[in-house]
């Protein structure tokens, strides 16, 4: 069984929309954030103050308008608390690194799942498997879904559940080829490796690919 679904709580996908600001609004800055949990619920979903003024709200993509702004919270208060939720959670999204920049924020590359850089969910479109492959392309190959459409611009809320169910679907796959990928446990520190040649025979000091292609 997959560890997502022994812990579906250790799991939530977060999309985040920007706005430009700086000279002629070259800079991003967060102005809205969703998560979702393991099922696609909303957790979190608000609009965010940017600290410089906006320059340009970028509503054919973003969905930001000046109304927004008037409910939206400071940049400090929704960074501590989309970072609280983020805390030791496995976080899945699209282009993962931009939401990340947004916030101001990196977390933990074995607890990143982006659905943006796995080849499983390319082939699994037909696409190839390294091409950089859009959430909207994604979603209507392998989801038969519909996303990202209108002139109103993106919803933070479906592009975070999208990735979810992306990240779903091939979930078990994913997860197995990463425990694979990890490194191998380093001996303990409490026991000297050299005392025992026989613990270099135990698998687990040993990399996973090297002993299943001995097989």
């Amino acid at each position: 069984m997959s560890s997502a679904l022994l812990r579906p709580g250790k799991y939530v996908a977060i999309d985040c929309e920007m706005v430009g600001t700086g000279p002629q609004g070259r800079l991003s800055e967060l102005a809205r954030c969703s998560v979702v949990n393991y099922e696609g619920d909303v957790i979190y979903d608000k609009y965010v103050q940017p600290e410089l003024p906006i320059v340009d709200y970028r509503t054919r993509w973003s969905g930001i308008t000046k109304q927004h702004m008037k409910s939206a919270i400071p940049f400090k208060a929704a960074q501590a608390e989309i970072l609280k939720i983020l805390k030791d959670k496995i976080v899945v999204g699209h282009a993962i690194h931009n939401d990340f920049q947004a916030l101001k924020y990196f977390h933990p590359k074995d607890r990143t799942r982006d659905t943006s850089r796995i080849p499983i969910l390319n082939q699994r479109a037909g696409l190839p498997s390294r091409a950089n492959v859009s959430l909207k392309s994604l979603a209507r190959h392998l989801l038969q879904k519909k996303i990202q459409v209108g002139c109103k611009g993106h919803s933070s809320v479906e592009d975070a559940q999208t990735a979810m169910e992306l990240y779903r679907l091939v979930e078990v796959q994913w997860e197995t080829e990463l425990a694979r990928s990890l490194p191998p446990r380093p001996p303990s520190p409490i026991t000297d490796p050299t005392a025992d040649s026989n613990q270099y025979m135990d698998d687990r000091y040993w990399p996973t690919d090297l002993m299943t292609s001995s097989l």
